[in-house]
């Protein structure tokens, strides 16, 4: 799933629950936030939105990938908190 960094709320919850949709099929879901022009010079702002994303599934994901920034993406990638149940299981 790609994310810019200047994503509108409204755009943000599409995009978030189309992840939605996939953890609940069982899948791990890539989350890649793209930095274009300046944007590169506030790095951290990706990160806040990473961490945003993060926390508004609260329990109900499992972080198999922490946020990190590779050129002008920055990308981590989560899966369903029950999948992370069976596996350890």
């Amino acid at each position: 799933m790609r994310f810019g960094l200047k994503i509108g709320d409204h755009d943000l919850d599409v995009k978030l629950r189309k992840v939605t949709n996939f953890l609940e099929a069982g899948h791990k879901v890539k989350i890649t936030v793209f930095y274009r022009g300046r944007e590169l010079a506030h790095k951290d702002l990706g990160f806040k939105l990473a961490e945003r994303v993060i926390e508004s599934f609260g329990d109900k994901i499992f972080v198999d990938q922490n946020p990190q920034l590779a050129g002008k993406q920055l990308s981590f990638v989560i899966r369903s908190n029950n999948h992370a149940k069976a596996k350890d299981a």
